[in-house]
């Protein structure tokens, strides 16, 4: 979808609309989106990129600490 997005203004704050997208995306009232840069700009997703570096550093724990592990889960 290549729609444009206005922005406007609401109190002292800026907002945009984008009832469609939050509705593609499943998206409601109170669900939580990021907004990432990249190299093109702004990617807004409802996924956190944070959480998939912890994830990866959790993995390679467990790979480093097998052992360490196998305690934990006792």
């Amino acid at each position: 979808m290549n729609k444009p997005l206005i922005i406007r203004k609401v109190g002292n704050s800026l907002s945009l609309t984008i009832s469609d997208i939050a509705r593609d995306l499943g998206l409601g009232e109170g669900d939580k989106v990021y907004a990432v840069r990249t190299p093109r700009g702004y990617e807004i997703t409802p996924y956190d990129a944070n959480f998939d570096k912890a994830v990866e550093a959790a993995r390679d724990f467990m790979r480093t600490y097998p052992n360490a592990m196998k305690k934990l889960v006792e």
